[in-house]
């Protein structure tokens, strides 16, 4: 009789047991930064290959959709080609926040939402590298988020700073090389994708 209630026992314990052995995945969301039509070719603040980046964001976000994770869109506010591009146009469901700094947390309700959907990890593409991406990235890493920010979904432009220009490249190369170790992972879209 001892035996029987002893195998019952660990029957009703088991599931417990492999519950706890296994590892929940953290939750993750996409954050598309300033994805807008001022940044692209007939803008008015156009960067250098906009284009592509903004075609590796949209096989991102085909994925993010397609496995029913968190999609969230943010744009800075301006009255001037505001549109989000279509290649990653938000779709019904999806939340959009409209920022007027470059930190996408600043003053918008961001965190708040990330809290919500129990959060953990936060994957960052967008424009500017060096101005809206990195400071997005650099505060979601301060609020305790694990940050991956994926490199050629990103998108930047020459930058003239006391009479020397600075190549996009090696604006779009600095930042996200402060970024990597520091703040997060830098990689590219088909590193992201091809994770197990």
């Amino acid at each position: 009789m001892k035996k029987i209630r002893l195998t019952i026992l660990l029957l009703a314990l088991l599931p417990m047991f492999s519950t706890a052995q296994e590892k929940t995945p953290e939750k993750r969301a996409l954050i598309i930064v300033d994805m807008q039509q001022f940044y692209f070719p007939d803008g008015f603040y156009p960067l250098v290959n906009p284009e592509h980046a903004s075609l590796q964001a949209a096989r991102l976000l085909k994925y993010f959709r397609d496995n029913g994770e968190l999609v969230i869109h943010v744009k800075h506010a301006t009255k001037k080609d505001s549109l989000i591009n279509e290649n990653v146009a938000p779709i019904a469901g999806e939340k959009v926040f409209t920022k007027h700094y470059a930190n996408s947390f600043r003053e918008t309700g961001l965190l708040d939402y990330l809290k919500e959907n129990q959060i953990k990890q936060v994957v960052i593409c967008g424009m500017q590298t060096q101005m809206c991406v990195e400071a997005t990235a650099r505060a979601a890493a301060d609020f305790g988020f694990d940050v991956i920010v994926v490199g050629d979904a990103c998108a930047t432009r020459d930058i003239v700073y006391k009479g020397d220009t600075v190549k996009a490249a090696d604006v779009h190369a600095s930042t996200l090389g402060s970024i990597e170790g520091y703040y997060g992972n830098v990689m590219t879209t088909g590193e992201f994708l091809n994770m197990k």
